[in-house]
């Protein structure tokens, strides 16, 4: 098949162009490069042997996604550009709605106009705010604490919508819990611009002293240890569970949205602990202020997804710790 993906330069989205490429699919990738690398690709080609058709552009500009979908015959597409920081979209949330829901909008517009009804959206955990109980289920009361968390519901609402208005939609909402972890190569991970959002590259940035030290946002929360519980997952399961999510959208018609995570919680101070034990390297940290938007404990029900798409995670903490570790040591060799 020939599969679209929007942000593919990224980090979960580059991890899926290589496992869309190893099964033989066909694959056209769109970036913009804000928050992602060129060198993306030439690692995607060294992994897998195979190049990637890519244009630079922005989702959000219609003539742009008009002139690509014009040159392919596209099957299907898989959605992840979106900005997704959590604490910036508390700050800048016009800058989340406007970039998020738009270019969502206009892609649908055009698939619509060359009958590509086949969609992968990446979705969130966070459409599930601050949940009554654990684990996490896909019919669960859903709401946010974020603007991110509430662009990713208005997307889902959205397809919803559009789905209800034509049958010939097949929409798969992918609700990912935290991803981290790189492909065991070493080629490929995470590498945000500027000071890191997320947990794992922060960690990172610490252990090769880019960064002083690691702030942990809040120590008071109602977990073990009082840091913040996450359902952790690799993120070459969660690509793996995208082309699933393709298989499924090109059999079924419908809106359907799936957890994927591993179904465990680890607080940041067992993530924290246990890189330090697999990579025998110290991260000091700094205990501040809890984090606008963020809550206590957040960890998945993957059943659905198991059911339905014939998946399920497989590597363990440890895997993610080195396999994170091993990108950040030969990107620093460069």
């Amino acid at each position: 098949m020939r599969i679209l993906v929007t942000g593919g330069a990224g980090y979960i989205g580059s991890h899926t162009v290589v496992e869309l490429l190893s099964v033989g699919h066909d694959v056209i990738v769109i970036d913009n490069f804000s928050n992602s690398k060129s060198s993306s690709f030439e690692a995607i080609s060294k992994i897998s042997g195979k190049d990637v058709i890519f244009y630079e552009g922005d989702v959000a500009d219609i003539s742009f996604l008009r002139n690509v979908f014009s040159k392919h015959s596209i099957d299907a597409v898989i959605h992840f550009a979106g900005y997704k920081a959590v604490g910036e979209s508390v700050e800048k949330p016009l800058k989340y709605y406007d970039n998020n829901l738009i270019s969502t909008i206009r892609l649908l517009e055009v698939m619509e106009e060359y009958q590509c009804y086949r969609l992968v959206f990446s979705s969130s955990a966070t459409v599930y705010g601050s949940p009554k109980s654990l684990p996490i289920l896909e019919d669960f009361s859903l709401s946010t604490t974020n603007p991110y968390g509430t662009t990713k519901l208005m997307i889902e609402t959205i397809l919803t919508d559009v789905s209800a208005s034509n049958s010939k939609w097949s929409f798969a909402m992918l609700r990912y819990f935290n991803p981290i972890g790189a492909h065991e190569s070493g080629m490929i991970g995470e590498d945000p611009n500027g000071i890191p959002n997320n947990l794992m590259p922060y960690i990172m940035k610490v252990s090769t002293g880019e960064l002083p030290d690691l702030k942990i946002f809040g120590n008071d929360y109602d977990t073990p240890d009082g840091t913040g519980v996450r359902d952790y997952i690799h993120v070459v399961d969660l690509a793996k569970g995208h082309l699933k999510a393709i298989d499924y959208v090109m059999e079924h018609v419908g809106v359907e949205a799936f957890n994927l995570g591993t179904g465990h919680g680890v607080s940041v101070l067992d993530l924290v602990h246990t890189f330090e034990r697999v990579n025998h390297i110290s991260i000091p940290y700094t205990i501040v202020e809890r984090r606008s938007g963020d809550i206590a404990s957040c960890y998945a029900d993957c059943t659905k997804a198991h059911e339905k798409l014939h998946w399920t995670s497989s590597k363990t903490l440890e895997e993610m710790c080195e396999d994170s570790y091993r990108y950040v040591i030969n990107q620093k060799k460069k």
